[in-house]
């Protein structure tokens, strides 16, 4: 008999930031470990991963990381969790490929770190626990699911996928392998929940391969076409139907877009190589025409949008959109960019070029919709199911298809991140411990998590702005030296607010004259003094609270 623990660091009540953790017999067994993109209201934040602190505490137990697909909401944070938790990784060949590359462009040497390849044939033992792997369907090659074999029972994690028949090779649903793990008991399904709430089965690409036919056949000049470089099932669409035109590729940003990239070199992207045309910057002499050519513009989340306004305020020093070209939209807005998004719709149609929006109902989703889940809990029959990947109403929607199988409350667990589900011979319950969990949020390559004071400033600076006060005095003689140079950022131009400035020198003046009677100047103490009056004026005056930095140098010094 076994005792399992389940819980996550990440990826439940959120869309993105996947870590869930099994452990089993006191060995932790790692399943993805993602990044999600900040909010608007994190200012300067690049992405938010789990907190990791309680794997740093029990690294000695870890197993290893397993990793479903190459997509950042599953791998994203592993450079920053090598950087302290240096453990096995268990991945695909393409997924191990962008990992490396993701990890060389931290700063860490992938040779410090162990990667195992794995394969849907083969079971990584360790001790009398099993781990297999089978083949889905989802919109980057060699995506995963994973089975843990213990002696109570399979957990199966079945993230992101969806039953397409319509796809071919890397992308193809591994059934033999999955009725083969279905042939066991299955002691607990964790299944992503993300399109539990759409009714009826994901539809396949036919429609989209209709409407891509349809901007083909008729497109007068050059086709310039937006694609998520992490979809590449629909770039290889593109590229498939473009050969079908007999027309040459361009891909925009390959080398910035390393997922595209590398899927090229790696040959999961298949270019014939007399048909991929590279360009040199446009000038006097080179306008790259390229009447017969399809254009791929490809990049994460804002990149195509930004990209294509470029192209049509002719800034791009490769592409300038004409009004003969024909322009499809394949990237529908995603949280956080539905502004830039329909800016770009704005830009492109004022310049009276012909645009054809693929509506995101013709775009195949990535994801399982409940007719598809229905079937996955059908083929497998757990005995628990939990919900993951997604927010709690997606969490809430699968629960209620569960209640439809006829799984009773008990056997369905809705969690948050840090519960705790334990499974003891067999039987499964919520338990009222607490893991630690939370959001460590990441400002480039920064290693340490942005403090709520770095975060408040810098929302200070998005609305009120900065002031900096400077001026020299004599530390020895206790005297102002020069007046105060008043330089604002983002508050107020201060050469129209004469009678402002002249206030802000009166108050410098009056708490400098202050520190200066003690014995000593306390420079902590002036510095306060000066950033408390000046802030109390502004307020009163302008109703707001720019930062404010006062710059006190000691001409003795």
């Amino acid at each position: 008999m076994s005792k399992i623990k389940f819980f996550a660091l990440g990826g439940l009540g959120e869309n993105g930031k996947n870590m869930y953790c099994l452990d089993i017999n006191n060995k932790i067994f790692i399943l993805d470990a993602g990044l999600k993109y900040p909010s608007h209201e994190l200012f300067g934040v690049d992405s938010i991963v789990p907190d990791f602190d309680y794997l740093e505490e029990n690294v000695d137990r870890i197993v290893g990381i397993f990793l479903s697909h190459g997509h950042e909401d599953h791998i994203g944070a592993v450079p920053k969790l090598l950087k302290t938790v240096k453990v096995p990784i268990y991945a695909s060949y393409f997924t191990l490929a962008l990992l490396k590359d993701l990890i060389t462009d931290q700063g860490l040497n992938v040779n410090d770190y162990k990667f195992n390849q794995v394969t849907c044939d083969k079971t990584e033992k360790f001790g009398n626990i099993g781990v297999d792997f089978y083949r889905v369907t989802h919109s980057i090659p060699e995506s995963l699911g994973i089975a843990i074999s213990t002696p109570d029972g399979v957990i199966v994690y079945a993230p992101d996928f969806t039953f397409d028949q319509n796809v071919s090779g890397v992308y193809k649903t591994d059934f033999l392998k999955l009725s083969s793990i279905a042939g066991k008991k299955i002691l607990a399904l964790l299944v992503e929940s993300l399109g539990a709430e759409r009714v009826g089965k994901t539809h396949s690409s036919d429609a989209l391969e209709y409407a891509l036919n349809q901007a083909f056949y008729k497109a007068e000049d050059r086709i310039i076409v937006s694609a998520f470089s992490t979809d590449l099932m629909r770039i290889q669409k593109i590229i498939d139907i473009s050969l079908k035109y007999d027309k040459n590729i361009v891909i925009i940003g390959r080398k910035t877009q390393r997922t595209v990239d590398i899927a090229v070199n790696l040959g999961y992207l298949q270019i014939p190589k007399d048909k991929l045309t590279n360009l040199r910057f446009i000038d006097d002499k080179n306008k790259n025409e390229l009447k017969n050519s399809v254009i791929l513009v490809s990049g994460d989340r804002h990149e195509p949008f930004y990209m294509l306004q470029r192209m049509v305020k002719k800034l791009d020093r490769l592409i300038h959109i004409r009004k003969s070209d024909s322009i499809i939209l394949m990237t529908p807005p995603v949280p956080g960019t539905e502004k830039i998004a329909a800016r770009t719709l704005d830009i492109l149609y004022r310049f009276d070029t012909n645009v054809i929006k693929i509506d995101k109902n013709i775009l195949p989703p990535a994801h399982a919709s409940s007719e598809e889940i229905k079937l996955l809990i059908n083929i497998l029959q757990p005995e628990y199911i939990i919900p993951v990947v997604g927010e709690y109403r997606h969490q809430y929607a699968l629960k209620k298809l569960c209640y439809q199988l006829g799984y009773a409350e008990d056997k369905v667990f809705s969690l948050d991140n840090g519960d705790v589900v334990e499974f003891e011979k067999g039987v499964g319950i919520k338990t009222k411990n607490k893991i630690t969990s939370g959001d460590i949020l990441v400002d480039g390559i920064l290693d340490g998590d942005l403090s709520n004071v770095v975060l408040r400033d810098r929302e200070l600076l998005s609305e009120d702005g900065v002031l900096l006060i400077i001026a020299n005095v004599d530390a020895r003689r206790k005297e102002i030296v020069t007046s105060p140079e008043v330089v604002s950022r983002g508050f107020a131009y201060m050469k129209e607010n004469e009678e402002m400035v002249e206030e802000i020198e009166l108050i410098f003046t009056k708490v400098s004259e202050k520190m200066f009677a003690g014995k000593y100047i306390d420079w902590r103490i002036y510095n306060k003094a000066l950033k408390d009056e000046i802030s109390k004026f502004l307020y009163r005056k302008t109703k707001r609270r720019p930062i404010i930095i006062p710059v006190i140098i000691d001409t003795q010094v």
